[in-house]
């Protein structure tokens, strides 16, 4: 799944290497938080979230093969 997330995100900044992506795992859910450099917080987030709501879309419907529910967090 972070390869997923990983494959999405990194061409859409312009650092690339600044994409990092930390699991975080309970009994019912699975949150991926996703860090990127302050300049390229508006290229993943989007007008109006349309490219974060895409992503989260992704990742949910891959995500559904499991029983956890998967979320998907963009964080500073």
């Amino acid at each position: 799944m972070e390869e997923l997330i990983l494959s999405i995100v990194k061409p859409l900044v312009d650092h690339p290497e600044d994409v990092v992506i930390t699991p975080e795992e309970t009994d019912t859910s699975l949150t991926y938080k996703l860090s990127v450099s302050k300049e390229d917080m508006g290229r993943v987030i989007g007008k109006q979230g349309r490219i974060a709501k895409a992503i989260r879309t992704l990742v949910y419907a891959v995500g559904s093969k499991n029983d956890k529910k998967i979320r998907l967090e963009i964080i500073e």
